[in-house]
């Protein structure tokens, strides 16, 4: 792998969300959230059949408000060459890019307002995993999905009312999301002691730190509002930290990278969050990691572990995965890059008994 240059005192900007906002009631509010920072025209963007459950509270909002929509769309694709034709598309005069809904319409809306250097906000609909508030998006590119730099949203704003009538899967998920951060922070440190990365020691202990706001401080019961208050906050913070270390390094290690190879290879790719959470629990005994028993006794506590093993991850699958996932970034360390960790996987997934549960 090739090292990388020594540090450079350079000043860098780093852009955190101004506008922040979590709580009951919020989706009629974004109206005044804008009207408070003089975005009255704006782009509308809905993930598929977000509009239906949450058009009139926020349209009543936003007509409170004088907020006019410019234009307004549903979005089915994150493909990158449908995104910049739709953006340079636009009306002019647009003051503020939304997006309401899941990864794929945050993606697009984000994506879409980094373009055309308009301010994005963020409103999720579930707490699947840490994209509402990253500076990257996951998209397609020429038919293959890539990861993409973006800029990180200029608000978010989170609806718990509407969090807590979201499916569990997108509980469990994000619960999935938010513990690959061990494996992925034990990745990023190795491959800074080898030369061929630069840490970032703010953003690792921003990252730890919104494991401890999940884990330590709170139940582990994912229907508790205070629960679910305090995985879009973890969330949340692991965006920042990515945008502070300059890299998606402080939330993406190996677990990442074989969720990517699954999205490739597999007949039916899992959510994104239930395929990282897997698989940290596995890099993470293969680095040895010395918090491997604290992820084993999370993902039990919240009943991950249970969820997954009701509709368990293909056995030959997960193996190809496994090995293709060194492939997938070019000069990108992690345990996977050790020449001996797939055989140790392979007798991980025959002799762990979790993993017994999960691989199948």
């Amino acid at each position: 792998m090739k090292k990388i240059l020594p540090y450079m005192l350079t000043a860098r900007q780093i852009n955190i969300p101004y506008l922040l906002k979590t709580g009951e009631g919020k989706i009629r509010k974004i109206g005044k959230y804008l009207f408070d920072k003089d975005m009255m025209e704006i782009a509308l963007f809905w993930g598929e059949g977000i509009e239906n459950l949450l058009g009139q509270k926020l349209n009543q909002g936003l007509n409170e408000n004088h907020i006019k929509i410019l234009s307004e769309n549903t979005i089915t694709s994150i493909a990158i060459e449908d995104i910049i034709t739709s953006a340079f598309s636009l009306p002019a005069g647009i003051k503020a890019i939304v997006g309401i809904g899941g990864g794929k319409v945050l993606d697009f809306a984000k994506y879409t307002a980094h373009l055309l250097k308009l301010p994005y906000i963020s409103v999720p609909t579930s707490m699947s995993n840490d994209g509402f508030c990253s500076p990257t998006v996951s998209l397609t590119v020429k038919g293959e999905r890539k990861t993409v730099k973006a800029s990180i949203p200029y608000g978010v704003v989170i609806d718990l009312d509407v969090i807590a009538g979201c499916p569990k899967s997108f509980l469990y998920s994000g619960v999935g999301d938010m513990i690959a951060k061990v494996s992925a922070l034990w990745d990023w440190k190795h491959a800074a002691e080898k030369g061929l990365e630069r840490f970032n020691d703010f953003a690792s202990m921003m990252s730890y730190n919104s494991l401890d706001l999940l884990f330590l401080r709170h139940s582990s019961d994912l229907s508790s509002p205070r629960f679910q208050r305090s995985l879009a906050t973890s969330l949340l913070y692991s965006g920042i930290a990515m945008e502070i270390a300059g890299t998606s390094r402080p939330a993406s290690g190996s677990e990442h990278l074989i969720s990517h190879a699954l999205d490739q290879l597999s007949a039916k790719p899992k959510m994104h969050g239930l395929q990282v959470g897997t698989a940290a629990y596995l890099c993470a005994k293969l680095q040895k990691n010395p918090e491997v028993d604290g992820i084993r006794d999370i993902l039990s506590a919240t009943g991950f572990f249970d969820f997954v093993a009701q509709d368990p991850f293909d056995k030959t699958e997960f193996i190809r995965a496994v090995e293709m996932a060194p492939e997938i970034k070019q000069n990108y360390y992690t345990i996977l890059s050790e020449p001996q960790s797939l055989p140790k996987a392979i007798r991980l997934l025959e002799e762990d008994e979790i993993l017994q549960r999960l691989v199948k």
